[in-house]
């Protein structure tokens, strides 16, 4: 398996930065699977504290690879963009994203679980679902709308409204903005250093507090909502907008 996520260990700081810069770090079937690898892996790894997912200065991430979505879809949930979803919910560890660039499609549904979003003035978050013929995924049909409301979400679900990275604050889709990619990294390894100052069991005692008083119902929707995408993805509308999107 090619090396599609660079992972970096720094004393209790594990990085993750995604490695298909020629692909805008779309996200394929073998990076899905290395991804969810490495934070299997971290969640139990002694030696990391916190970990932080990031796409480099540029782009976090133009979303699924649409060619490898036509190519090899996923059939059911146990495929490996959903084994992803199921891990990153039930991580203990904290997850702190930094956002420059364009995050598209999942690039923003992954967002919704990490424990901080730090952006860059660059960033673009979208979720082209409804163009491309398919529907909403990784929670984001439930989680939206109760962080940022109901007329707000549908503009993001269904009017595939664009947010650069001040709005995304604005909007309260991320914790703090800063002028670029460099200062946006920076950041968050200084926002990791002040989480592992704290005592390690309470801080993810209270991570997981946090998470389990939804985790039943993110879990339903996740499933119910990955079941309709499967579905969607068969669709003669979902098949020609990806095709019709896809270049040989």
């Amino acid at each position: 398996m090619n090396n599609l996520i660079i992972h970096d260990l720094n004393n209790g700081l594990l990085t993750l930065t995604f490695n298909r810069p020629d692909k805008l770090n779309a996200m394929n079937s073998a990076m899905y699977t290395q991804l969810a690898d490495l934070l299997l892996a971290a969640d139990g790894d002694a030696r990391v504290d916190v970990i932080i997912i990031t796409g480099g200065a540029q782009c976090f991430s133009a979303g699924n690879d649409l060619k490898d979505f036509l190519d090899n879809p996923p059939c059911d949930m146990d495929s490996p963009v959903f084994r992803l979803m199921r891990i990153v919910m039930a991580l203990e560890k904290p997850l702190i994203a930094a956002v420059s660039g364009a995050a598209i499609g999942i690039g923003t549904t992954l967002l919704l679980h990490c424990d901080q979003v730090l952006v860059s003035r660059t960033a673009k978050l979208r979720m082209p679902f409804v163009p491309l013929g398919l529907c909403p995924e990784f929670g984001s049909s439930l989680l939206l709308p109760r962080l940022l409301g109901h007329a707000r979400a549908a503009r993001l679900l269904l009017c595939n409204e664009l947010l650069n990275g001040e709005q995304a604050l604005q909007w309260g889709l991320a914790n703090e903005l800063h002028d670029d990619g460099e200062q946006c990294l920076n950041a968050a390894v200084q926002l990791a250093q002040r989480l592992q100052s704290l005592p390690q069991e309470a801080l993810r005692i209270s991570k997981r507090l946090l998470k389990d008083t939804h985790r039943q119902e993110l879990d339903a929707c996740v499933r119910r909502e990955g079941l309709l995408f499967i579905e969607r993805l068969h669709t003669p509308q979902a098949q020609a907008a990806l095709r019709a999107l896809v270049k040989d």
